[in-house]
């Protein structure tokens, strides 16, 4: 399997370390078509979610159980490889303060980790809210048992956050068309 860049990717770690990217950075390291793939990674699973090639939309994709982060490289570079992902956006736990806690440096840790193990860039995302605001959707406007909501509370909390950064890039695009308009 190939990377990003077109180098063979494997779940052993580069010689040099990637750096995590700063969110305004993003749309320069993606080219065109590519997907951005968001991780919300939890004590048990990481909610995985996929953007569309416009940057648009995010979608619910899966879930990955937690395991060493070998095995979880391999598993995000095949679907990397497989949906033409060109970065991550991982979900950054911050205190509800917005410290940076244990927790954050934790997801900080895992996600420059598993970026330089697998050579794809990541950017860093508050996810403080995404798990709260599915849970309260999925409780109040859809019919599901507890069971069955925590199977899919992952992957929606992943598409939430996945969805405030295409919002982000969207209202960053626009911007800088309407500097060049004036």
């Amino acid at each position: 399997m190939k990377n990003n860049a077109g180098v063979a990717a494997s779940a052993t770690p580069y010689p040099q370390a990637m750096p995590l990217f700063n969110i305004t950075d993003l749309s320069e390291k993606l080219s065109t078509g590519q997907r951005l793939l968001g991780i919300d990674p939890g004590a048990k699973t990481a909610g995985l979610a996929l953007s569309d090639v416009m940057l648009m939309v995010a979608s619910p994709y899966g879930v990955l159980k937690r395991e060493k982060l070998s095995v979880m490289a391999r598993k995000i570079v095949e679907i990397a490889s497989e949906q033409d992902v060109g970065a991550l956006v991982v979900g950054l736990p911050l205190s509800m303060d917005g410290g940076f806690g244990p927790a954050a440096q934790a997801a900080r840790d895992w996600a420059q980790a598993l970026s330089d193990q697998i050579g794809i860039a990541a950017v860093l995302w508050d996810e403080r809210f995404s798990s709260s605001v599915v849970n309260r959707t999925i409780i109040g406007e859809a019919d599901l048992s507890r069971k069955r909501r925590g199977e899919i509370v992952d992957k929606m909390a992943a598409a939430y956050m996945l969805q405030g950064v295409l919002d982000y890039l969207s209202m960053q695009r626009s911007r800088h068309s309407q500097s060049f308009e004036e």
